[in-house]
């Protein structure tokens, strides 16, 4: 059986758990307390060696990290990667586009949710306030074009970008003001075997220190 690597509150997590749930497939999980310093361990960074969730152990030992990498594995051969080689290559550009700009939104939550952010320099956060703006404002335009970022069919790229981009309004950003963004959420909520969880930071009273 699959065994995954999870710290609840992360929505780089949540991606794994989301696809994982419209697979159908089992898996086990294995919690790592990443404030605690169990991601710093040996033990785990013989798993990932970011020390970072999620990672992925698969039946036959071998181990994926990178939640975009763990997504394209789980889905080859399904509904939700492309086959075709340039609509294959489509989705992987949303993607890279999730690591590249909606990190500004992941890194804001994050402080935000914590407590974190007063201890950040203001000029990083506006920083990260208009990265964050900018990516709402690439996909609001985007999404007035079709049903979703890769084409009309549903995707790990949809997968990747809704983790954070359904919540940026606990990173401080105005959500409501991109129309077709949240028209295309209700359409990721929409989809068979959808996974409706959210795990706040504050079930893990550690949360609010720095990470090892």
């Amino acid at each position: 059986m699959l065994t995954l690597y999870d710290y609840l509150p992360s929505q780089n997590a949540y991606k794994v758990r989301l696809l994982l749930s419209h697979l159908g497939l089992p898996y086990r999980t294995e919690m790592v307390a990443i404030f605690e310093g169990d991601g710093q361990q040996p033990s785990y960074l013989a798993v990932n060696p970011t020390g970072a969730v999620p990672a992925l152990r698969l039946d036959d030992g071998r181990v994926l990290a990178e939640s975009n990498a763990i997504l394209t594995f789980l889905a080859s051969g399904t509904r939700y990667l492309p086959a075709e080689p340039f609509a294959a290559a489509k989705v992987q550009q949303w993607m890279s586009f999730e690591q590249d700009y909606v990190l500004n939104i992941a890194s804001l939550r994050y402080w935000t949710m914590t407590g974190k952010l007063a201890r950040r320099p203001a000029a990083l956060v506006d920083l990260r306030r208009a990265g964050g703006l900018r990516a709402l404002q690439i996909l609001e335009r985007e999404l007035a074009a079709r049903l979703f970022i890769a084409g009309d069919a549903y995707t790990i790229a949809d997968i990747s970008l809704f983790a954070y981009i359904h919540r940026a309004d606990e990173a401080g950003l105005p959500l409501r003001e991109f129309p077709h963004v949240c028209a295309w959420i209700a359409r990721v909520r929409a989809q068979p075997g959808f996974l409706a969880e959210h795990h706040p930071y504050a079930i893990d009273p550690h949360s609010s220190g720095e990470l090892p």
